[in-house]
């Protein structure tokens, strides 16, 4: 959520930071509820003095003319006080439609056709034999089954078996040793949250609910990444200065309708409706948020040069930042089968926008700050796996394991069965 401060100093730059995203709002309308708001609290702060004055100047018993200016006081109070809390609950609507602003830094766009890139680890994989794609490898070393996913969850299922579970878990465990060493706190969170704690996440506005699992009986939503439990998880707290920066690296599996891509990568496990995934979360103070980014993308960066992987880093134009999202960078692995990039990771600084909504704050000697809250992929669990089978394929249609994965493995090869 938008300070409200900031927008009626700024209605200019909110308006166009929102167009920037390709979101119209109404800050016009908004600040004209603002200034209800305003009247209103006048209203009843007057009421409330007459009431308090009255109330005080009234001596022994009561008379009936004073029960009865009594009466007239507090039923105009009450009248004011409902109007001002319909106003309030409208403004917070208003505010909630109110996207993140782009960091200044960001380059104004369309959508992910200007993107830009930023940089570039290794040349891509080059064989000297035509490469496979990942299911016709998964296939064939008996790790990916969606032939039975489809039968028993529908398309967009799959099953991971044999060595694909253990390459699973050895980049899970991969991930954790690597980040617990940096000092993030470990978490297997919930994978079911409440709704309206989801709304205050800032995902459910400009059609983000449509591609959320929701169980509507039990006001509850599964969460598309780990991040959606953890960053709630702190809601409501005031965290000591020296607490920061506070880091936590969540495992869980995540769900998605993928809601408009229908036709896009329905072969194998690029673009599932359930997945697992290695998730970073920091909280930081004001300010410091930039330098967090920099360093959640550096450690991303880290593991895809442990598993040895070819890949871009990508910085996203304004029109294809997320609702809530101030800066994002995205990794892209090389795909050898497809003859392509494909996207991998993300980290992304919220700055105070989800702090806001969450009220999550810090103290800062008398005065209680805002945290900055930012996010980031370690390891998208599937898409590795996918970036694994076509880098490291051979032309027998075995796959060689990483080296950095081969200890938690215990083998070298995944050979067809």
């Amino acid at each position: 959520m938008i300070d409200i401060q900031l927008i009626r100093e700024n209605p200019s730059f909110i308006q166009k930071s929102s167009q920037d995203k390709g979101i119209e709002i109404n800050v016009d309308h908004l600040l004209e509820i603002d200034n209800k708001r305003k009247e209103l609290q006048k209203i009843v702060q007057k009421l409330q003095e007459e009431r308090n004055s009255f109330a005080k100047n009234i001596k022994g018993k009561p008379t009936d003319e004073q029960i009865k200016k009594g009466k007239e006081i507090k039923e105009k109070l009450e009248k004011e006080e409902h109007s001002l809390v319909a106003v309030e609950e409208e403004l917070t609507r208003e505010l909630y439609k109110i996207p993140n602003p782009a960091k200044k830094d960001v380059k104004v766009g369309k959508n992910e056709s200007e993107n830009d890139v930023i940089k570039k680890h290794k040349t891509p994989t080059k064989f000297s034999f035509t490469p496979k794609d990942h299911l016709d490898l998964g296939v064939a070393l008996n790790i990916i089954d969606v032939e039975s996913a489809s039968k028993v969850s529908g398309p967009r299922f799959a099953y991971l078996k044999n060595e694909g579970v253990l390459l699973e878990f050895a980049l899970v465990q991969l991930a954790l040793e690597t980040l617990i060493k940096e000092g993030f706190t470990p978490v297997v969170p919930p994978v079911l949250i409440k709704t309206d704690v989801m709304k205050k996440l800032g995902y459910m506005e400009n059609g983000g609910d449509e591609d959320m699992f929701h169980i509507v009986k039990d006001n509850l939503t599964l969460v598309g990444t780990a991040e959606h439990a953890i960053v709630p998880m702190l809601m409501g707290q005031v965290l000591d200065k020296k607490e920061l920066p506070k880091r936590f690296v969540g495992f869980s599996s995540a769900f998605r309708r993928e809601a408009g891509s229908y036709g896009k990568d329905t072969k194998g496990i690029i673009r599932v409706h359930q997945f697992d995934k290695v998730e970073m979360v920091s909280f930081v103070e004001e300010g410091k948020d930039d330098k967090e980014h920099e360093y959640l993308l550096s450690i991303e960066e880290r593991l895809f040069q442990l598993l040895d992987i070819p890949y871009q880093v990508i910085k996203m134009c304004t029109g294809d930042l997320g609702f809530p999202t101030a800066r994002k960078y995205d990794i892209e692995a090389w795909l050898p089968g497809q003859n392509k990039y494909r996207e991998v990771t993300s980290a992304s600084t919220i700055a105070d926008f989800q702090s806001r909504r969450l009220n999550i704050k810090y103290n800062l000697g008398d005065e209680k700050k805002y945290t900055s809250i930012l996010n980031g992929t370690a390891y998208a669990i599937g898409r590795t796996i996918v970036a694994i089978l076509e880098n490291y394929q051979q032309e027998d249609g075995s796959v060689r394991i990483p080296e950095v994965l081969q200890k938690y493995i215990g083998k070298k090869i995944i050979s067809p069965k």
